[in-house]
């Protein structure tokens, strides 16, 4: 499924065209939109420091196409979100990762902000919570800065993916191929740079989570597909 990086289109959208016939009402459409995630269940993986924006606006999305989406941290309480250097809002944490499963949930959001992957990497449980959820072949979204926690689980590998420009090197030596993209799609790995961006990242986001698993384990997947990073 080939990338959609047309900026022409605003919000999610475009991602709803397929499967809607042209000769559908105006109120049809609306519905199909929001049926279009319906049943689906949603990981949004956070820790303190995470990009607000990054982590309101995409699950604000997938809320509105009908997806059920669970704030999970690292701990209970609250967790707070950053306006780039600044402090952010707090929000009530849903699931504490000791709590939960890959096996409840469909896909994976993983936010960025510079704190929040950093702290998510060197926590084990995290790690091998969003490990377990691409070895499942389970389709997953990262933005920004999200990406390192990709990498700290040995899912890069193989993969083309694109972040904040500075994770680059760190892609690249886990042995993925980073691009300079508004947004990527590797078979269910989605991707974006930065907050401009996430009109982009929410419409591809919302198409890969409603087509569900891309394969059994997710890692080695673009090198059984015979080759690195395609967009399908």
């Amino acid at each position: 499924m080939a990338v959609n990086s047309d900026r022409g289109a605003v919000g999610i959208g475009v991602a709803f065209q397929k499967g809607v016939h042209q000769g559908t009402t105006h109120h049809e459409r609306k519905i199909a939109m929001a049926n279009q995630l319906d049943g689906k269940r949603v990981a949004v993986l956070v820790a303190n420091g995470f990009e607000q924006v990054e982590m309101t606006e995409p699950r604000k999305a997938l809320d509105q196409a009908g997806a059920k989406t669970t704030l999970i941290s690292i701990e209970g309480g609250q967790v707070r979100g950053m306006h780039h250097d600044k402090s952010g809002d707090e929000f009530p944490v849903e699931k504490t990762i000791d709590s939960v499963s890959a096996n409840d949930y469909d896909a994976l959001l993983l936010p960025g902000g510079v704190a929040n992957p950093d702290t998510l990497r060197i926590n084990q449980k995290a790690v091998a919570f969003v490990k377990a959820i691409a070895d499942a072949g389970k389709p997953i979204a990262a933005i920004c800065h999200g990406p390192w926690t990709l990498v700290e689980a040995g899912v890069v590998k193989g993969r083309t993916l694109t972040s904040w420009p500075s994770l680059k090197t760190d892609i690249r030596n886990a042995g993925g191929t980073w691009v300079d993209e508004e947004v990527h799609n590797d078979h269910g790995l989605i991707t974006s740079r930065k907050p401009d961006d996430i009109p982009a990242f929410n419409r591809k986001l919302i198409e890969e989570f409603a087509e569900g698993r891309h394969g059994k384990d997710f890692s080695a997947g673009a090198k059984e597909r015979g080759g690195v990073g395609g967009a399908r």
